[in-house]
């Protein structure tokens, strides 16, 4: 091989290396009966990175996603949810945000969403919110398994 086209494909790879990670878009469904029970999000439990679009999709009629107070990082943007509307989030921030679905709320409909690797900037903040005893039970192991 010619020193030029060493040099050609070490300045490609390298080039392909510098270049920014394609956000995903990841799909929650928003189900009425699922492999955990009754009114859950699918999956759950979502790891992603800063970029990714999480889609709430209301798989099931009489759903909704939205924030759950106290369970967002600090200056990320969430816009409301909508009942019977797919819900998407982009996500701005690292951190943990908390999701449910406010007329299934005290079911357990709930669902988290970690961003970025390592312990979240406001997990403390996430843990201390009161949930309903279902959603509590549900919201809680997802909690450590985010670390």
């Amino acid at each position: 091989m010619t020193i030029i086209k060493i040099l050609g494909l070490t300045a490609g790879l390298c080039a392909l290396g510098a270049a920014p990670a394609l956000a995903k878009d990841i799909v929650v469904q928003m189900k009425n009966q699922g492999a955990a029970g009754i009114m859950v999000f699918e999956p759950a439990y979502v790891q992603a990175s800063v970029g990714d679009i999480v889609h709430f999709v209301p798989t099931d009629p009489g759903h909704n996603a939205e924030a759950i107070p106290g369970m967002v990082p600090a200056g990320a943007d969430v816009p409301p949810g909508v009942m019977n509307k797919a819900y998407v989030l982009t996500l701005s921030k690292p951190g943990l945000y908390g999701i449910k679905c406010k007329p299934h709320f005290s079911m357990g409909m709930v669902a988290l969403v970690k961003v970025g690797k390592g312990s979240a900037p406001n997990a403390a903040a996430a843990a201390a919110v009161k949930l309903p005893p279902l959603a509590a039970r549900r919201m809680t192991p997802m909690l450590a398994n985010a670390g």
